[in-house]
């Protein structure tokens, strides 16, 4: 069965007759009725019942137009993806992510593909888990970024293997700067600034009864405007905000260690671009 046959055989139950039909594939009539026949007989079916002005499709034409343009469908998606690996690759990848150091790797792998197929462009999303995923799951996104528990059922995953360390940012003329690291008792009855993605889920339930909630933060600039302000104590992750030595902040580590790694995810019913699957291939091969 050739493509070019199905194209023909596509062209009459479009057209509605074989007259209409051989005109725009600008064919003789008895040429495409000899084709179309040769294809009854290689299938062993009739596809066609011929009237005066128009054809009817058997159930089996029915089901053969069903399936002879989705054929068409994926051959003309194939052809177009060749062609854009063949040619120049343009467009546009799409991340969300929330704050962290590991989004240098995510940046660093970019830039290795823009380097070879520089027509492309990488469009970052702030937010937090939960209006990471609702994008993405509206299809807004193209992979996003994350550092809690998601559902495995319903999205592919990369782990990046890094580590990210959650501690406190504070104003450096409190008591509490002089501390080398935080203990959780050290922030019992102080007012805490947490991030709405993570809140108080880094804290047991018996710690949390101790704590007090000042504020939450999707951004932790806007964050660390608050503790300038002496509204509260950050909890974030480090290098993300300036905390050195001529800064009127500074970041203590939490102790014992509160550690999360971020995972890349992205969706399971939806097709990866060109862009996007080239981007997750060369992210693991960086592994």
């Amino acid at each position: 069965m050739e493509f070019r046959v199905l194209q023909y055989f596509l062209a009459v139950t479009r057209e509605g007759n074989i007259s209409a039909a051989a005109q725009s594939l600008h064919l003789s009539q008895p040429s495409l009725s000899r084709q179309l026949k040769e294809l009854e007989e290689e299938l062993g079916v009739i596809l066609f019942i011929r009237g005066r002005r128009r054809i009817e499709l058997t159930e089996e034409g029915l089901i053969l137009r069903k399936r002879a343009s989705e054929m068409m469908q994926l051959m003309e998606l194939t052809e177009s993806e060749i062609s854009e690996v063949k040619n120049d690759i343009a467009g546009s990848l799409s991340i969300g992510a929330g704050e962290s150091r590991s989004m240098q790797r995510i940046t660093a792998v970019f830039k290795q593909l823009k380097d070879q197929y520089p027509n492309i462009r990488l469009n970052i999303v702030s937010g937090d888990t939960e209006d990471l995923q609702d994008r993405l799951d509206r299809g807004l996104l193209d992979f996003a970024m994350i550092f809690t528990e998601f559902d495995k059922e319903i999205y592919h995953y990369h782990s990046l293997d890094d580590k990210e360390c959650f501690g406190v940012i504070m104003r450096r003329d409190c008591a509490l700067a002089e501390k080398e690291s935080i203990t959780i008792k050290d922030l019992y009855d102080k007012p805490l600034i947490v991030s709405r993605a993570n809140g108080l889920r880094l804290f047991n339930s018996a710690q949390v009864r101790h704590m007090q909630i000042a504020a939450t933060y999707n951004l932790l600039y806007n964050a660390s405007l608050m503790v300038k302000d002496g509204i509260g104590y950050a909890i974030s992750f480090d290098h993300l905000v300036d905390t050195s030595d001529t800064s009127p902040l500074c970041f203590r580590p939490l102790s014992p260690e509160i550690s999360v790694t971020p995972t890349l995810i992205w969706k399971r019913d939806q097709k990866l671009s060109i862009i996007s699957q080239l981007f997750i291939d060369m992210l693991g091969s960086r592994e």
